[in-house]
């Protein structure tokens, strides 16, 4: 059995209904039942026989334009464990991009990340490239950089507060750096932090980076080793928008791509490209009145 839950626009609700399922249909899958959540009545969900994902993910993709879903293959539960990224997922900013600007380098170092994040670069190289191109900047820029221009994504606090009051662990884990991701994960209410960490020497950036590389791999070991410490029955949750979050998503039980370049959406099972990240408590079936303010 496949479950989707969908946030859908009212307005366009029924006709995309029918023709979903009259897409579905031809492709030989009869919708088991389609229905409204109770808690949150804006979330559709419908359930369906068999375990082809791809052809209901083509034809909500088709009908549902611009939705924010997932998909999952059991009932759906509130999450025991939260693992996300950090720039651009839980913050509006790629921290290294802002970093750039005070070294006048931003349009350079931006375009690196963009093929990074695209999947066009290796991850690694474009990482020790860029940090590379910092040596010599102030380690004071990242403070007024913080303070200045790196801003929680809406709805960033409310989610990680309400999976918490509901009992999930929550880990920050980002291929930016300790020198960011420490006070945002602070602010916002992540138990643990894993990341990059840069090099300072003599209170200037020396363009080297310290220990090892935060990757892809290692975004999906830490949500494995999460797991493992919870028990076979866990569910988890996982969130990010770039190419290297790809294992990290398709690892966890939910992984939402969230306004995510195209090969992250194509690789999760969930995506938001509508809504703020409170779209994910609202497929959880979580209401409103329970949200949490963090």
């Amino acid at each position: 059995m496949l479950i989707a839950r969908l946030i859908a626009d009212p307005a366009t609700l029924e006709a995309s209904l029918d023709a979903a399922t009259a897409a579905l249909a031809a492709k030989g899958v009869a919708v088991a039942e389609a229905r409204m959540l109770d808690a949150c009545s804006d979330v559709l969900e419908l359930m369906l026989p068999g375990d082809d994902a791809s052809a209901l993910r083509e034809t909500l993709d088709a009908h549902f334009a611009q939705s924010d879903a997932i998909i999952a293959r059991d009932e759906f539960r509130i999450p025991h464990l939260f693992v996300s990224d950090m720039d651009s997922t839980m913050i509006g900013q790629e921290c290294i991009d802002e970093l750039a600007d005070f070294a006048g380098l931003k349009e350079q170092i931006s375009a690196i990340t963009e093929r990074a994040m695209q999947g066009e670069l290796d991850f690694e190289s474009a990482l020790r490239e860029r940090v590379g191109l910092l040596a010599g900047l102030d380690e004071s820029a990242i403070s007024t950089c913080l303070a200045e221009r790196i801003v929680p994504m809406p709805g960033a606090r409310t989610l990680v507060a309400t999976l918490k009051h509901y009992g999930s662990r929550t880990v920050l884990v980002t291929g930016g750096f300790h020198h960011f991701a420490d006070p945002v994960a602070e602010d916002l209410g992540f138990e643990r932090v894993v990341a990059n960490r840069l090099a300072v020497s003599q209170d200037k950036l020396s363009g080297q980076l310290v220990g090892g590389i935060t990757d892809s791999s290692v975004k999906a070991r830490v949500l494995e080793e999460e797991m493992s410490r919870l028990g076979d029955n866990a569910v988890s949750l996982g969130t990010g928008d770039g190419a290297n979050d790809i294992p990290m998503l398709q690892a966890a039980t939910y992984g939402v791509a969230y306004h995510a370049k195209p090969k992250a959406r194509e690789a999760a099972n969930g995506w938001i490209d509508r809504g703020d990240l409170t779209s994910i408590l609202k497929l959880l079936d979580i209401h409103e009145r329970d949200w949490q303010a963090g």
